[in-house]
């Protein structure tokens, strides 16, 4: 599960921590089509906390405020982000399940 005050994810009871791997500027609006998605405006600092891979390889998820992980986090398309920071180069691969994408 998610533990969004800790910034970490319990997998099989195993805690990982989000790590910031970048932040960048916003290059225009984004308005999110549902819950699962982050809404900015252009020129916003948007911080990337992972990367998805496989099919939708074109979507990032992240906050535009670094302190908290809240209602602001979410999937955007990564081609909306100019990255002006990288915090690591070391990535991690993470297995998720569908219901890791359900709007609640």
């Amino acid at each position: 599960y998610l533990n969004r005050k800790n910034k970490q994810l319990d997998i099989n009871n195993k805690c990982i921590y989000f790590l910031l791997l970048c932040r960048g500027k916003a290059v225009t609006d984004f308005s999110g089509p549902d819950c699962r998605f982050l809404s900015f405006k252009k020129s916003e600092t948007v911080y990337v906390y992972y990367k998805l891979s496989g099919r939708r390889a074109d979507l990032w998820a992240g906050s535009v405020s670094m302190l908290e992980i809240g209602s602001n986090f979410g999937y955007f398309p990564k081609d909306l982000l100019a990255v002006n920071h990288l915090y690591t180069d070391k990535e991690l691969e993470v297995p998720t399940e569908e219901t890791d994408f359900v709007c609640f």
